[in-house]
């Protein structure tokens, strides 16, 4: 199968590319270069000429704070952008992977969110990718909104300095030996490379729809942190921090962990649990080049 991965040397599009070359597949990497989603045009000249009969869309503006302050560039790329690609890929017949966010929901559960759950966005962030996966789910018939949540991966986050979360606490160690983190935000830390498997299950089948795609369970970021340190074998001094320490221009919701039903009901989620998904994670970052990893 000859597939197109847009933002495909970004930190989830680069084991995209990997997994699905990996799957026996024509793997077409386009990077911001090659396309721009919130350009029709641009969509129509680059598709086109790939011919791909499956596209991932990993390229999104996902800085929280910054798309608060720049809403119209929010919508012009998570939602316009989704416009755009939902509309070309319907007329070439191909497959449309979208993936979203688990910040389409307010945080007011208290159990992990299932696709049946009502969606209500706290931020630009949210609803600029929300509108893209009513775009998606209503242009092109044949879509997966993938939803994921807090991903971290062995390449570098381009959009955010190029350092995951991971990585972060791990420099804190080394630098300053100490690090304080926000124990009222709760999540589902998710590898990249265990995302990128999934979505090439999914593309076996044909079975169209809304997706949560993450690792199993969920935990606060502190509690994430600590694990790192834990599994890392890293002594520090990890605090919590206190409610509004860190304050921030758009809000956040305080429970966003996801459940992978629809994979669970078609019987195809390669997810295991958050710590073992880590534990992958740490071993295969020691087996890396130091430049690699960084």
């Amino acid at each position: 199968m000859k597939v197109a991965v847009i933002g495909a040397n970004g930190q989830l599009g680069s084991d995209l590319a990997a997994a699905f070359t990996q799957n026996g597949d024509i793997v077409c990497p386009l990077t911001h270069g090659e396309i721009e989603i919130a350009n029709l045009q641009s969509v129509k000249a680059s598709l086109e000429a790939n011919q791909p009969e499956f596209v991932v869309n990993t390229a999104a503006m996902h800085q929280v704070d910054r798309c608060e302050s720049e809403p119209g560039t929010a919508y012009a790329v998570n939602a316009v952008g989704a416009r755009n690609l939902a509309l070309v890929t319907r007329n070439l017949g191909a497959t449309l992977v979208h993936i979203s966010t688990d910040y389409v929901f307010d945080g007011n559960k208290t159990t992990p969110y299932e696709e049946g759950d009502s969606p209500l966005p706290l931020n630009a962030y949210g609803n600029s990718k929300l509108a893209g996966e009513f775009y998606v789910r209503t242009l092109n018939r044949k879509h997966m909104v993938v939803r994921t949540s807090a991903l971290y991966g062995r390449h570098q986050c381009r959009a955010k300095g190029g350092k995951n979360f991971v990585e972060l606490m791990l420099e804190l160690a080394r630098t300053r030996g100490a690090a304080r983190v926000v124990n009222d935000e709760f999540v589902t830390p998710t590898p990249t490379h265990d995302l990128a498997r999934q979505i090439v299950s999914l593309s076996r089948s044909d079975s169209y729809g809304l997706y949560h795609a993450t690792s199993e369970e969920g935990c606060s970021w502190y509690e994430f942190a600590r694990e790192i340190f834990s599994q890392a074998g890293v002594d520090v001094r990890l605090e919590a921090a206190q409610p509004g320490e860190f304050p921030a221009k758009a809000p956040r919701p305080r429970y966003s962990v996801l459940e992978n039903k629809q994979l669970k009901t078609l019987g195809i989620n390669v997810f295991g649990s958050w710590q073992s998904g880590l534990q992958r994670y740490l071993n295969d970052t020691k087996n890396m080049p130091a430049h690699a990893a960084a």
